[in-house]
């Protein structure tokens, strides 16, 4: 029986369930005595019921494509540069012939993998230097922002008070001199 039947095991079988659905009577198959009891979760199991995981909200953004691919290269490198490190212990350990090929073998890999490393760097800085600036002027230059255009705002409004004065003819002075 499977999770699911556990949880809501039916009150009838299969046949009884069918055979109501056809609209036909279905007997007593119990008798007069008590019905079976059912196999059922307990409640309380059921509201401890947790998924398996919960998405969070990462605290972090991911690292961009570019980055992340230097990543995964550089580490898959590095991984075969230890086994053939190991391997290369071994092999002087046991005095096998393949000692030597595999030293120097490792010696290589540990300049690819030096250069993965800092490829990953060098793409990192790229990346951000190209995609990663966000351009959020500070509260400082906002303000001092905010300050000019009042004043530019100010003197538009005082221009234009000036000039609909010099087009009414002085109609809206008080004192005609």
């Amino acid at each position: 029986m499977g999770t699911a039947e556990r949880r809501e095991a039916p009150e009838e079988s299969v046949a009884e369930r069918s055979q109501a659905g056809r609209g036909g009577k279905v007997p007593d198959q119990h008798g007069p005595g008590p019905r079976r009891a059912r196999v059922t979760v307990r409640e309380e199991q059921r509201q401890d019921y947790r998924p398996l995981w919960v998405e969070e909200p990462a605290r972090r953004h991911p690292m961009p494509d570019p980055v992340r691919t230097a990543a995964v290269r550089a580490v898959l490198v590095i991984a075969v540069t230890l086994i053939q490190a190991m391997v290369a212990f071994l092999c002087t350990l046991a005095g096998s012939w393949l000692a030597f090929p595999m030293v120097i073998s490792s010696v290589a890999s540990t300049v690819a993998a030096t250069w993965a490393v800092v490829d990953v760097w060098v793409t990192r800085q790229v990346w951000n230097q190209r995609y990663g600036v966000l351009s959020e002027p500070s509260s400082t230059a906002r303000a001092l922002r905010r300050e000019r255009r009042a004043r530019a705002r100010q003197e538009r409004a005082s221009l234009r008070e000036q000039e609909r004065i010099r087009r009414t003819g002085g109609a809206g002075q008080l004192s005609h001199s």
